[in-house]
């Protein structure tokens, strides 16, 4: 059997991702203002035992939590808070950022790159451990899916299956759509938001002109769902649909990859066996 899966582009992610898509961003700065406080007070309490170039020590701690909590943005934001902590409270002139000695400069230096080395490692860190949990969610959800198809699940399981595998992948909304009777039906949701009627037409225009669309493209402006058609011989043609526009930043990057995978396997469940061979 012979057949074409419509390709799309990746979909582009990163700082022009809406604000909403990113709360997390300006906690993980607020909090590390706050531990940057926190170990200001906690070297005042140390001033009386230790000399001041030692107290910088204590600075590198809220650069390590930041880092590995929030990742390195964060942390770099905590590592120079944490300098002119230093230079404002615990150099000479006090409460002033001019530094008269050149050990406190020498120490304030040596702070600045320390964090910047721990923030910078301890960042990368995070990102791989976030990325290889990121790899293993999705390598289960289409290890579910397989699973059902294999077993020759019924249709209607597999659509279900594969929706919530796609919600799983993009996290985001996801619908598989089947035509039936000449019009598609919704055969699985996945997610919490279901398509909309005008997201319902943007498929039917993917299906009718076996192209890839985007959401909100004209002139289906207010869809918040892109649609991939699959259509190969012999099989019923269907649509996979995924939203949430404003999580654009959390999706793969290369979602047509994901997307093929997942059709390949409807596309197996759905045709008749007769047709297979």
């Amino acid at each position: 059997m012979s057949g074409r899966l419509a390709e799309v582009d990746p979909i582009v992610s990163g700082p022009g991702a809406p604000a909403a898509a990113r709360p997390r961003h300006w906690a993980g700065y607020a909090i590390a203002l706050a531990l940057v406080g926190a170990a200001t007070l906690l070297a005042f309490l140390a001033d009386n035992l230790i000399s001041a170039p030692n107290v910088t020590l204590i600075f590198v701690l809220p650069v390590v939590v930041a880092a590995a909590a929030f990742g390195w943005g964060p942390a770099l934001a905590a590592a120079v808070l944490g300098v002119l902590a230093f230079d404002f409270f615990f150099t000479v002139p006090y409460y002033s950022l001019r530094i008269a000695g050149s050990s406190d400069v020498w120490a304030a230096t040596l702070l600045l790159v320390i964090a910047g080395i721990v923030s910078t490692v301890a960042a990368q860190s995070r990102r791989r451990a976030i990325d290889a949990k990121t790899a293993a969610e999705r390598a289960d959800a289409l290890h579910g899916l397989a699973h059902l198809v294999v077993q020759s699940a019924p249709a209607a399981d597999v659509s279900l299956a594969a929706a919530t595998a796609l919600s799983r992948i993009f996290q985001a909304p996801a619908a598989v759509l089947v035509r039936q009777e000449g019009r598609l039906e919704v055969a699985g949701l996945g997610g919490r938001a279901a398509p909309s009627p005008v997201d319902l037409e943007a498929a039917q225009w993917a299906a009718e002109n076996r192209k890839p669309l985007h959401g909100d493209a004209y002139p289906f402006d207010t869809s918040t769902f892109d649609f991939w058609p699959i259509c190969r011989d012999g099989a019923p043609e269907v649509v996979i649909g995924v939203g949430g526009l404003d999580r654009r930043d959390a999706r793969p990057d290369n979602p047509g990859r994901y997307v093929e995978l997942v059709g390949a396997y409807l596309v197996a469940s759905l045709t008749p066996p007769a047709r297979r061979r």
